[in-house]
């Protein structure tokens, strides 16, 4: 899908040809669409490399282009990995910006709704340092909902006996490592997007790039502080895990006990031996069941003292 924007004093418009100054959204292309980026200028390669899912962050530069690649975040609750990152590419080519991507994603529609008021599509390089902000926010948004998700199934760890928590705990320490990496590989290249010193022309794409990296160096924080919790907790409830499953086992064995008594005084006074009260005593059946009613209790007391219920 190709779709061309352009601020005008309306606001975001959408055009149905390029512009002076315009934004052409690319999600995952047609041949067609790849052919007729093509006729504007744009490499092939760098459509390729923004669409490839294993390609990391990095920033080439030209006299007549600058493309840019960043990896953001993913959400696929239908899948193994619930957050994954994806590859998207910027490409600041002479009085147009380009922006490709495999998947739509909520950071193009927060852009075309206005949610930041100095943002035009004619000022390039401080709507690439906006794609940057909107990136580090949306990792801070995905790390909060992963925090609630475990501390739900926190609450259900504590008396489980099973390891489906612990395997959805597993699954979310392979997403923080996703956000890990792509966020470190995302700050190594706003770095060296700083010494590059390309968004210096105005002050505030100055402080705005400065925002930019405050922003994802607190995702890279809180995403290794995320990842230690989480690791810690599978360790410790993967060890409740094992003692409740120990108190479970503990329960049957003395509840097999207790019931195993009555059967065994039983089978004792029924012996075709001679034994006390093997005449016909009136009482015999009292004695016996008080016997075995005895033991029973006496056997739960201490598996009760011993805290085996």
């Amino acid at each position: 899908m190709l779709t061309i924007y352009k601020t005008t004093e309306q606001g975001l418009e959408q055009l149905e040809s390029v512009a002076n100054g315009s934004w052409i959204k690319v999600i995952d292309p047609t041949a067609e669409e790849i052919q007729k980026l093509a006729d504007w200028g744009v490499d092939a390669d760098y459509i390729n490399y923004s669409l490839d899912l294993d390609e990391m962050p990095r920033i080439e530069r030209d006299d007549d282009y600058t493309f840019i690649l960043i990896r953001i975040p993913h959400r696929q609750p239908d899948n193994d990995i619930p957050y994954i990152t994806i590859p998207l590419g910027i490409l600041i080519k002479g009085n147009m910006v380009v922006t490709i991507c495999r998947y739509e994603k909520d950071i193009f529609k927060v852009l075309a709704d206005g949610k930041y008021r100095l943002l035009k599509t004619g000022k390039r390089y401080r709507f690439a340092l906006y794609i940057f902000l909107e990136t580090a926010t949306r990792y801070l948004t995905h790390l909060r909902e992963i925090n609630r998700i475990t501390e739900s199934l926190e609450d259900q760890l504590q008396k489980s006996t099973r390891n489906r928590e612990v395997l959805e705990l597993l699954k979310y320490q392979k997403s923080l490592t996703y956000f890990a990496t792509a966020l470190r590989s995302n700050e190594v290249m706003m770095e060296r997007v700083q010494r590059m010193q390309i968004f210096n022309y105005y002050e505030d794409d100055q402080e705005l790039l400065e925002d930019v990296l405050t922003e994802n160096q607190q995702a890279i924080q809180m995403t290794s502080i995320n990842t230690e919790i989480l690791s810690s907790m599978m360790d410790a409830f993967a060890s409740i895990i094992s003692n409740n499953l120990n108190g479970v086992m503990k329960a049957l064995a003395a509840l097999t006990i207790i019931v195993s008594l009555p059967g065994t005084v039983a089978g004792f006074f029924g012996m075709n031996v001679m034994l006390p009260l093997s005449d016909a005593n009136p009482i015999a059946f009292m004695v016996v069941f008080g016997i075995a009613l005895t033991l029973t209790a006496v056997a739960t007391y201490i598996f009760y003292k011993r805290d085996w219920f």
